[in-house]
């Protein structure tokens, strides 16, 4: 009866997914053309809008079967088997960076936009290396229970409710991600959530106080790669774009 459950709300999730894209059409095909190639003033777009290249699974040489490119979205189904599931990541690192994105998260939804992560095969997670801005639908969200759990933090580490204001279930939410000598900024929907630098005494005492405080190789490389988070809950991406600082 559990399995028959998750997949009804599954098939819900999705199919709440497809009727918001329902009056998008216009806007996603423009989208898409823009997405097909490099932007300008340095830019680079991480997803062309069409297909997954650029990107394979953590650990994996492809891309598995739950990541799918559709409309000029990157998108996240759990209903396959654990096999053809897990973290996606950029096939190039980056260490100065700025990143802009468009997440839009399904009901009682968890993801995250993970990076400085260091590809090993002694490092069995996306985020034991790196660090997270995190996506989550923060009124039915099970992990929504800490400030800096909420939409837009940096997780674990930095955000409060009052700056954690992501939209609406089934709307696009737009974050941003500067990386340049350690010090790094987040925003979300143009509010900027965290701020820290990366070994300062600021730095030092949120990583105390985390669950990354013991971790051996948690945030410890400069140059690292960027991943989009299976959690388990339907979820969609766009206009992912980065540029070299």
């Amino acid at each position: 009866m559990k399995n028959i459950k998750n997949r009804l709300s599954i098939c819900l999730a999705l199919a709440v997914f497809a009727g918001c894209n329902s009056g998008q059409t216009t806007e996603n095909n423009q989208q898409d053309t823009t997405a097909t190639a490099n932007g300008t003033d340095g830019w680079i777009f991480l997803f062309d809008g069409k297909s997954t290249a650029g990107w394979h699974t953590y650990l994996k040489d492809t891309v598995s079967a739950a990541w799918t490119a559709q409309d000029g979205e990157l998108r996240f189904n759990p209903d396959v088997t654990t096999e053809q599931r897990g973290d996606i990541v950029t096939d190039n690192e980056y260490e100065n960076f700025e990143l802009e994105l468009e997440w839009k998260i399904s009901a009682g939804g968890n993801s995250g936009v993970i990076f400085g992560i260091h590809e090993d095969p002694k490092f069995n997670a996306t985020y034991l290396t790196g660090i997270e801005m995190q996506v989550l639908d923060n009124i039915d969200a099970e992990d929504n229970k800490q400030e800096n759990h909420l939409a837009g933090t940096l997780y674990d580490l930095i955000g409060s409710k009052e700056i954690s204001q992501p939209k609406a279930v089934g709307e696009w939410n737009q974050a941003r991600v500067r990386k340049q000598d350690g010090l790094i900024t987040l925003w979300l929907n143009g509010v900027q959530t965290a701020e820290v630098k990366v070994g300062s005494s600021e730095w030092n005492e949120v990583l105390k106080a985390s669950k990354f405080k013991d971790w051996e190789g948690f945030a410890q490389y400069a140059k690292g790669k960027i991943a989009l988070q299976d959690h388990g809950n339907v979820v969609a991406y766009r206009n992912i774009r980065i540029k070299a600082l």
